[in-house]
């Protein structure tokens, strides 16, 4: 079996609590340096976790002859130059979500991915969560009939960070460094998870404004898209809702049913047929994001295929982009 020796670039909070110790945990896979431009969380992650070396250099890491995969866990502004550095060099690349700050990078990265013939994976985790295979298993079985609508629904109030007047504000509501506000951080979740169900999006349309005067970022958005299937959807998404407003829902309504879910509360899940309500509460693993890492070593060893690509992530980026007017 051959064995993935990984590099992290970034140290942040999702590595710390949901990806990080997953890629010790599986067979087959050991982390052998991290990178941080921060040289106390570099240091603080590797002495952690018992790693043995760290970079404040992106290049050095990539260039380490021990790392032979590397994993992107940086704001997306920098995916695309991180994610081309290392294919560049013979490494394939593991990337946080979304796969770029904008369509044109994603199709960078794509191009890049061919020429060097480096497999560019992308943290779409929700692919390979149990909660939210049980929802496919209950399309695909055809429980709800033939889906004949999409609407999904988010709203959040905003957070103590987003209070910041005279400080920084969080790189999640920097359009430069995120893409867009919070919509491009967590949007990105719903609409990959949408396109696995049911095809690539090929319209999409949308409203963006800011209400709440935080940031400059849109804070509120609406839209309406549809699927290469001809299905339609709509999405409302609020960033600075009232407590009593707050909502993570997905509605697929069918012809003889419906099933509606979350996607970061993982609320249970609850089918409507004609035989009445039920309910699904389905746990998931620890580290939210050791179903997808397993699925990708395993596509690095030969043994099974992962379907969460640069190819497949850069149409949400497109959808993204459509929704907040980019082109």
């Amino acid at each position: 079996m051959k064995l993935i020796q990984w590099g992290f670039i970034g140290c942040g909070e999702v590595v710390e609590k949901k990806s990080g110790p997953a890629f010790s945990e599986i067979e087959g896979s050991k982390v052998v340096a991290v990178m941080s431009r921060d040289e106390r969380k570099a240091r603080g992650y590797a002495e952690r976790h018992h790693i043995s070396r760290w970079y404040t250099d992106a290049q050095e890491l990539i260039d380490d002859a021990e790392v032979n995969a590397v994993y992107i866990a940086t704001p997306p502004s920098s995916h695309a130059t991180y994610a081309i550095m290392a294919m560049k060099a013979g490494k394939p690349v593991y990337v946080e979500k979304p796969l770029a700050s904008s369509y044109e990078d994603c199709a960078r990265i794509n191009r890049v991915s061919e020429q060097t013939g480096m497999p560019c994976f992308v943290a779409y985790y929700r692919r390979r969560l149990p909660y939210f295979e049980k929802v496919r298993e209950i399309v695909e079985r055809g429980v709800i009939g033939k889906v004949v609508n999409v609407q999904v629904r988010f709203a959040v109030p905003p957070r103590d960070v987003d209070y910041a007047p005279h400080g920084e504000l969080p790189w999640r509501v920097q359009p430069d460094i995120a893409g867009g506000g919070y919509f491009y951080d967590m949007a990105p979740h719903q609409l990959d998870y949408l396109q696995q169900l049911f095809g690539v999006i090929v319209e999409a349309r949308g409203i963006c404004v800011n209400r709440g005067g935080l940031y400059k970022a849109e804070d509120t958005v609406s839209a309406c898209f549809e699927f290469e299937n001809g299905l339609a959807g709509s999405g409302s998404w609020c960033f600075v809702a009232h407590e009593s407003a707050r909502e993570d829902r997905i509605d697929l309504i069918g012809d003889r049913g419906s099933v509606s879910f979350s996607v970061f509360d993982y609320q249970p899940i609850r089918l409507h047929t004609s035989r009445g309500e039920e309910s699904f509460a389905v746990p998931n693993p620890p580290y939210v994001q050791a179903p997808l890492i397993k699925n990708v070593i395993e596509h690095l060893q030969g043994i099974s295929l992962c379907d969460s690509t640069g190819e497949s992530a850069t149409p949400v980026n497109w959808v993204l982009d459509r929704i907040l007017g980019k082109f």
